[in-house]
């Protein structure tokens, strides 16, 4: 049967980076690899601008429908002067909570042809490959009550409120768990239990749940140590589990371990497999439309659809064994770009892509 993906180009670069995954999707199809169905609709800026709403009930209905959700990236100056209610951003958090995408899974691992696009010296990014389990639809972004008030002295106060439940630590507890019984059985969860309650909680919820797991290494790790080590010594984690507002940062800061976060994908999961992949940057409205941007994280992003969400784990390896082929060529684009490579624009990269795929 059919799979349907459900592809969202969103706002900046989206389109552009979008279309070389589409690229990939369709030369896979061509040749008979996977069988799938592609629908497009709006999101983001490109919704409000259409109808008013980052997320048009349309889309989220549609979204529900499909096996799997593909998406470019939302947001831009140009829909910040709007309520908070109308930004972009709003519509991703509604796709997120709408599908219940309660997992985030962001891996970082560093090509060997990129080491010198890192920052980091080479002996403490060679070989690095982890992995940071975010939760999704809970914590500050998600918590209330909310918002901007007048206090009676006239002054305001913006408020935002952390909260986690035992279920929905136990529950991103376990996929972190599973994954690391597949991996080096090794999790470290970042929290903040020394000032915050709610991390507290995390922190005893995810040693109670740790017990299920025989030969798990379960660590914590306070979010500010975690943060420092990820630049000192990052080959040390293997997987990162940590909540919302924690994951959003770290993930990011891990991204540029690895020469730069235009090669990192993520998969944002549901209970049921159901998942939406992206790149984890963002939509870059500064190089939008100039044909710059790398596609790889997207393409990457396809290949983790593949794996979570449609069941072809081999078609999976053979794309990213593909985007390792083409780095192996010396094709680069801007943010990689080093002495000795060749710069290429983004189709060329999807080109590249499509190419090494079937060679």
């Amino acid at each position: 049967m059919s799979k349907k993906i459900l592809v969202l180009a969103g706002d900046g670069i989206g389109p552009e980076i979008v279309a070389e995954a589409v690229k990939v999707l369709k030369a896979l199809q061509a040749e008979g690899a996977i069988d799938v169905t592609l629908e497009e609709a709006l999101v983001g800026g490109a919704a409000y601008d259409a109808y008013g709403d980052p997320l048009p009930e349309e889309t989220l209905t549609a979204a529900k429908a499909s096996d799997a959700v593909l998406l470019g990236a939302v947001g831009g100056p140009k829909w910040e002067p709007l309520p908070i209610s109308k930004r972009p951003e709003k519509g991703l958090l509604g796709l997120r909570s709408g599908l219940g995408l309660f997992a985030n899974l962001r891996p970082a691992v560093l090509y060997p042809q990129l080491i010198a696009a890192s920052t980091l010296k080479p002996e403490i990014v060679s070989g690095l490959d982890l992995l940071i389990v975010r939760e999704l639809t809970g914590d500050i972004y998600f918590g209330q009550p909310r918002g901007v008030e007048t206090l009676p002295s006239g002054e305001r106060r913006g408020l935002n409120t952390m909260v986690y439940t035992e279920s929905e630590i136990e529950r991103i507890c376990r996929v972190a768990f599973d994954i690391a019984m597949q991996r080096g059985k090794k999790v470290c969860s970042v929290d903040k239990a020394n000032v915050l309650e709610c991390t507290e909680l995390w922190r005893e919820v995810a040693t109670k749940t740790a017990a299920d797991y025989p030969g798990l290494q379960l660590s914590h790790m306070y979010v500010d140590n975690a943060a420092m080590q990820l630049v000192r010594a990052p080959k040390q984690f293997d997987v990162i589990v940590t909540g919302n507002l924690f994951g959003d940062i770290l993930s990011d800061c891990a991204a540029m371990l690895t020469g730069s976060i235009g090669m990192l994908p993520s998969a944002s999961l549901n209970a049921q497999g159901q998942g939406m992949y992206e790149p984890i940057h963002g939509s870059a409205p500064d190089i939008a439309g100039r044909g710059i941007a790398n596609p790889l994280a997207t393409i990457l992003s396809v290949a983790l659809m593949l794996r979570h969400s449609l069941g072809a784990p081999e078609v999976a390896e053979r794309i990213e064994t593909a985007v390792s082929k083409v780095l192996d060529q010396g094709l680069r684009t801007a943010d990689i770009l080093s002495e000795g490579m060749r710069r290429v624009g983004t189709a060329e990269m999807g080109d590249a892509v499509v190419a090494a795929l079937s060679a």
